[in-house]
């Protein structure tokens, strides 16, 4: 009898893992069609996208018609130069956007200030925020929820593919480099108008990464201002801009004069180069492309 009761025990504990088992399976299934339902049911006829990543993502899969209205750090493709601007995502003009009529607002959640958000509420005005991508694998899933929303899924796979076939080719090239290179990055934050160095935990660093170079900086999350002592203990074979901040300077040598760069490596080398935000703050459809083009800027 003692037997019999183990053995029964088993089975019926197996029974009960094969149940929980399917009933999660069920579930998850739901909750990713209502997901889909959810997203699919929204309005995308005139869309205001505050997010350079989103808006890049979105004229990427043949969806830029619609939108209507972007922040001003949205400037890749060159179509959203000549659109509408309803302001820096982090200082949004909630008037602004309610003028260009939207029938939805787009956001990656790193937006201010929340009355904004609040205020759209209030009129009427849906918005659904895509939270930022910040690897490649999470850069195909929000391309590919991009997808459903605008209805042209077969377009997001396309892009993914894409972007599979141009990471295979940054792997074969990097092949070419021996060691790294200690790189900083030097970025123009406009709201708080003064230069910033970025951290270790960005897209940037990942795409330094893969070029075969290494963040320099000491500098864990985030940017943090541009100081003489950060450049005295990063020592950066190579500085990259971003163009905001190179072009204020207006030149490579001009740009030396910040914070003891001249005294660097980079410095004396005179490795010190532009280089476009959207080509390396965040991953989107031309990561693969832009690393090609970081390693033949970081290499010479």
């Amino acid at each position: 009898m003692v037997i019999w009761a183990s053995h029964f025990n088993i089975i019926l504990m197996k029974i009960i893992k094969l149940l929980l088992l399917a009933a999660t399976v069920l579930i998850t299934g739901a909750c990713s069609r209502t997901a889909k339902k959810d997203t699919r049911a929204l309005n995308t006829d005139r869309i205001v996208c505050v997010s350079k990543q989103l808006n890049e993502m979105i004229f990427a899969i043949g969806a830029g018609s619609h939108v209507v209205g972007t922040d001003l750090t949205s400037v890749y493709p060159d179509e959203l130069k000549k659109l509408p601007k309803v302001g820096y995502h982090r200082l949004l003009n909630a008037e602004g956007i309610i003028s260009l009529k939207p029938t939805l607002v787009i956001h990656d959640g790193n937006v201010a200030p929340a009355a904004v958000l609040t205020q759209l509420g209030k009129v009427g005005i849906p918005v659904k925020e895509f939270p930022e991508a910040k690897t490649m694998e999470e850069t195909k899933d929000l391309i590919k929820q991009l997808g459903v929303l605008f209805h042209v899924e077969a377009r997001a796979d396309s892009v993914c593919q894409k972007m599979d076939n141009d990471m295979k080719r940054v792997e074969e090239k990097r092949k070419q480099y021996a060691g790294t290179v200690k790189v900083i990055l030097v970025h123009f934050g406009q709201q708080s108008n003064q230069y910033l160095v970025v951290g270790k935990k960005s897209a940037a660093t990942q795409m330094l990464e893969l070029a075969g170079g290494v963040n320099a900086v000491d500098i864990e999350k985030g940017m943090g201002p541009l100081s003489a002592e950060i450049i005295s203990k990063s020592q950066p074979d190579v500085v990259l801009a971003t163009e905001v901040g190179y072009d204020q300077k207006g030149s490579a040598d001009n740009f030396k004069t910040l914070a003891g760069i001249a005294m660097t490596p980079a410095g004396k080398n005179n490795k010190i180069y532009r280089i476009e935000e959207n080509n390396i703050i965040y991953f989107g459809p031309r990561t693969g492309e832009n690393i090609l083009k970081i390693m033949d800027i970081i290499h010479q």
